[in-house]
């Protein structure tokens, strides 16, 4: 069982007790639990990496990845950074852009690794590309659930997350933008949830010509009568590769959302993840 740590919504972690009690199982027949992806967090150890998915409600341990040798090794390094970005690949292709990246105090374990992004995978952070990752640099152990719980309760945190998420909310905005006011005769936008679920639970299936975005606020999710409906709607959108991302309904991205009643679902033409660009 991949171990989860209960998260309150303001950040705070619950006791690790009371995370043991929610199962894989328990995550699958009730998604809702874990609330909605915020970020991804990455701790460096001396010889080793620790990868955490973060929910509104959740903190999930994803993968720990092993240093083969010494840190002065550059090719054991570099093949421990590669997969560290191929640890998180697959995560932000299904949509989480803030990554928060952290080590212990006096090291240059998580900076060593930004350099190594910035190198060998600067699309990651080019600010014209719709693969546009952001990464915040922490100061902090987080390889052990406990650990997790004392860095999310931290001011830095909350604040390098609430930061992050917003610039990665406002880039999907404009993405938005663009296709909801060009002329790409490939696009959707839909803002209903009837016309989503139609469109979600119909025939369409990810065809890889495509990628598909489903956009909420946080005060749509809490409010909506139909609740249930939108839960399962998040759910078979995570399993049909839609990027589902839950924006504050106070920023601005959240306040553009809201304009268009809390919820919208569109596509754009697909390209590869180190090829894909705004432009």
């Amino acid at each position: 069982m991949t171990p989860a740590i209960l998260i309150q919504t303001s950040l705070q972690l619950n006791t690790r007790k009371e995370a043991e009690k929610l199962s894989d199982k328990d995550e699958a027949e009730e998604g809702y639990k874990r609330g909605y992806p915020i970020a991804l967090l990455v701790s460096f150890e001396d010889d080793h990496a620790v990868l955490w998915q973060i929910f509104s409600q959740v903190a999930k341990l994803h993968v720990r990845l092993m240093l083969d040798g010494k840190r002065t090794d550059a090719k054991g390094l570099y093949n421990f950074h590669e997969s560290v970005v191929d640890a998180l690949r697959p995560m932000l292709e299904e949509g989480v852009r803030s990554v928060a990246v952290t080590a212990p105090m006096k090291t240059t374990y998580a900076q060593d690794f930004l350099d190594h992004v910035q190198k060998h995978h600067a699309y990651l952070i080019q600010t014209k590309k719709t693969s546009r990752t952001a990464f915040v640099k922490l100061v902090g152990s987080a390889d052990q659930p406990h650990k997790v719980a004392e860095l999310v309760k931290t001011r830095e945190f909350r604040r390098s997350v609430t930061e992050t998420t917003s610039e990665e909310a406002d880039h999907i905005v404009n993405i938005l933008e663009k296709y909801l006011f060009g002329k790409e005769s490939n696009s959707v936008v839909l803002y209903s949830l009837k016309e989503i679920e139609d469109m979600v639970y119909g025939q369409w299936k990810p065809d890889g010509l495509r990628t598909e975005y489903l956009l909420l606020t946080d005060k749509y999710l809490a409010d909506s009568k139909d609740r249930n409906r939108v839960n399962r709607l998040l759910q078979i959108s995570k399993n049909k590769k839609v990027k589902t991302r839950v924006f504050d309904s106070e920023t601005p991205a959240g306040k553009r959302i809201s304009q268009f009643g809390g919820i919208v679902f569109f596509t754009i033409p697909y390209t590869p993840l180190e090829e894909r660009g705004a432009s």
